[in-house]
């Protein structure tokens, strides 16, 4: 408890705070979809919100806690897209939909216990790894200028608060950004919190049913695209963030086994964060790697209490305008995308494989649902092994 408090700083618990938020208010659109999808009801939408936040927090918190590091666990935003594209309109019970998670995360856990992803991770050298996070980042930046289209003034007052923190109090330019932006809307009526009907959410469990058919058609294609799409780009993180010495099998063997807890009840898929971890990697959250593991486990918090007043807190999130959270996140984000270049492109025999995976990673290309992140390390670890022939 004495190294906790030590270790605590505001920057770090804002930083926790700011990765929840921008989750939620970027992709619970999705969730819902996911679930309309898989045939769930009211009551069970709101039940997955629950599993979705109390299984991310107890992952993180518990995660950065033990090994002192930002370990950031969240949903699978590309898989809830895959469910809600692959069951909608189709002949499958929400039973069946369970099942098919559990099988997603039984499979997570041979591959985190028998040691598989560590042993490709460890092939991925750190100017791709740090290519591929610029190149996931580089819309968050440019996003940032995106949103002056629909709110420029809100957007203007946040960079120019951005700027100047930056040079004043660095550690707390996040805050006070998230602070004037949130103190215009409230004033511009741009956000409102008196519709907000903060109940506790109540879980509802799914008894599951296993279908071939599902675990062909969506299981196996689920566990592809949230170890390629989440895990691969979550781990990449942690090593050009200087963790690279982390041992990633039982973070995600964590993860499988949250997945089996949680799954009845709307868990669909729990992995290593991407771009959220940025947030609480970088330098803003705090400018001593060994002290960030509490935004790590500020963030947990802060997803146990959006479990357990569901539907409330997702409403919340979602009154925030999209520009502003846009911006946030862009701001948020800068220094992890400067560090992130700036090491992709320092070695000279690795610059133009560096280069490569930078702008796949940053495209939309798509191939059989797995997103540009894993082909540009594919792609870039082809070019750099081609040039050492």
């Amino acid at each position: 408890m004495k190294t906790f408090l030590k270790d605590f700083s505001v920057s770090a618990a804002t930083a926790g705070f700011i990765a929840v938020l921008i989750g939620f208010a970027s992709s619970i659109a999705i969730v819902f979809q996911a679930a309309v999808a898989s045939g769930a009801n009211a009551e069970q939408m709101e039940s997955w919100v629950w599993a979705l936040g109390i299984g991310m927090g107890l992952c993180t918190f518990g995660l950065s806690l033990y090994y002192k590091r930002p370990l950031i666990i969240v949903w699978s935003t590309p898989g809830a897209a895959l469910i809600a594209a692959s069951l909608s309109g189709s002949d499958g019970s929400l039973e069946q939909a369970t099942g098919t998670f559990i099988f997603v995360g039984l499979l997570i856990v041979i591959v985190g216990v028998s040691g598989l992803f560590k042993k490709l991770i460890s092939y991925i050298p750190l100017s791709i790894a740090s290519a591929m996070l610029a190149g996931i980042l580089l819309q968050f930046g440019i996003g940032i200028f995106s949103a002056m289209n629909n709110m420029p003034v809100l957007v203007i007052l946040m960079f120019a608060t951005y700027v100047a923190m930056k040079y004043y109090l660095p550690r707390y330019t996040i805050l006070a950004v998230l602070v004037v932006g949130t103190l215009f809307c409230l004033q511009t009526d741009a956000l409102t919190l008196s519709q907000i009907d903060w109940s506790f959410a109540t879980p509802q469990w799914v008894t599951p049913e296993f279908s071939l058919a599902s675990i062909i058609g969506i299981g196996i294609p689920l566990f592809i695209v949230t170890m390629a799409s989440q895990n691969l780009p979550g781990v990449s993180i942690l090593k050009s963030s200087g963790y690279s010495q982390q041992n990633v099998s039982p973070i995600i063997t964590t993860t499988g086994l949250s997945t089996l807890a949680f799954a009845p009840f709307g868990g669909f898929t729990f992995n290593l964060a991407a771009i959220t971890a940025a947030i609480c990697t970088s330098e803003e959250a705090h400018i001593d790697p060994g002290r960030r593991y509490i935004a790590g486990v500020s963030a947990g918090v802060f997803n146990i209490i959006a479990g357990l007043f569901g539907a409330a807190v997702v409403s919340l999130f979602a009154a925030f305008p999209h520009s502003m959270v846009a911006a946030l996140a862009g701001l948020a984000l800068l220094s992890t995308i400067a560090n992130s270049l700036k090491a992709a492109l320092q070695a000279d025999s690795e610059r133009e494989a560096a280069l490569v995976t930078f702008l796949l990673s940053a495209s939309s290309l798509s191939f059989f649902g797995i997103g540009s992140a894993f082909w540009g390390v594919v792609v870039g670890m082809l070019v750099l092994r081609s040039s050492k022939i």
